[in-house]
């Protein structure tokens, strides 16, 4: 999967791997994901733990023999701030939607291949404009992301070019509680 960054912290036991990664982490841009190599084994609860202390997302794990690969998203409190753009749909909506619907997934590859709405579509919110010919403009999009924020942006993008028809999904991925597909 594709990060913006990788920090390899093999051989490393607490709290390095968690120093190392918060001074990662300080050095991205809000919303830049990164790939957190380990062996450790205590990483698995530590990491999580951390990021949820420190206001960062924790997207996921992946395991793989004794290297375990941890995936985070730096956040701040912005993601928080009032949304914006006047059409939004609920999280119960969007589990009633037409065939002629479209969920359109805009957070980053990483946390959609942790978990998605099943049959949602994924274009990373940074590449949306330079994929917006690919849609249609005259089907109804269900724009979501982990919180709103990304996906209220998106929505006003779409909206900018002429799509019609668009809805930000309100609380977002952080409060859907249905089953999730994942591609990991």
């Amino acid at each position: 999967m594709r990060t913006d960054h990788q920090l390899d912290v093999q051989g490393l036991a607490c709290p390095m791997p968690i120093v190392k990664t918060k001074k990662t982490i300080n050095t991205m841009e809000v919303g830049e994901t990164v790939e957190v190599i380990a062996t450790d084994a205590g990483s698995k609860a530590d990491l999580q733990a951390w990021a949820a202390s420190t206001g960062h997302q924790y997207i996921g794990l992946v395991e793989e023999g004794s290297v375990l690969k941890h995936y985070l998203r730096k956040c701040n409190e912005a993601e928080e701030r009032e949304k914006t753009f006047e059409q939004t749909a609920s999280l119960e909506e969007v589990q009633n939607i037409s065939n002629d619907s479209i969920v359109l997934d805009v957070r980053e590859e990483v946390e959609y291949a942790f978990g998605h709405i099943k049959g949602a579509t994924s274009i990373p919110f940074g590449e949306l404009f330079d994929n917006m010919e690919k849609l249609d403009k005259t089907k109804t999009y269900y724009v979501i992301c982990r919180t709103g924020t990304r996906s209220d942006l998106a929505c006003q993008q779409l909206a900018e070019h002429g799509f019609k028809h668009v809805y930000n999904v309100l609380p977002g991925m952080t409060a859907y509680t249905g089953e999730l597909e994942k591609t990991i």
